[in-house]
């Protein structure tokens, strides 16, 4: 498999989205860019709440854009967050990815500083998902 690396455009929103999370709490702020099949790009930031439970995460927001604008399968996305350390998704964000995009899906995870990208493949993220829809959804999608 060839591991494409991720376009300019898409690692810029992934930035610009750093600038808009609101992270009073822990100071962690992350950006998220989902690209779709068709090359569109969506934005998510991560939004923190008093009550952490409520806390919503940049990768599930920049899929929940992809949504509302009526998109549904992801072709690659790009995580950056504000730590010293390359941001990895957490499992529940890892599980909504896999329910819109195939299990070879690149994620790119860029270093805060501009200046490293560590690209992971969705599969090797989640090996083990959720998926017993998700085959239904892919097998329907194969025989149309």
């Amino acid at each position: 498999m060839i591991i494409s690396k991720p376009q300019p455009p898409m690692i810029e929103l992934a930035y610009e989205m750093v600038q808009h999370a609101y992270a009073p709490y822990s100071g962690y702020r992350v950006g998220a860019c989902v690209e779709t099949e068709d090359g569109c790009l969506f934005g998510g930031c991560n939004v923190e709440n008093l009550a952490f439970g409520s806390t919503m995460c940049a990768e599930r927001n920049a899929i929940a854009a992809m949504i509302a604008a009526g998109k549904r399968t992801i072709r690659s996305m790009a995580l950056v967050g504000s730590g010293d350390q390359l941001c990895f998704p957490c499992g529940a964000c890892r599980q909504v990815m896999r329910e819109f995009a195939r299990p070879n899906v690149p994620i790119y995870l860029l270093d805060i500083n501009k200046g490293h990208v560590q690209t992971a493949i969705l599969d090797w993220l989640l090996p083990m998902p959720l998926e017993g829809f998700q085959k239904q959804k892919e097998q329907l999608t194969r025989t149309k």
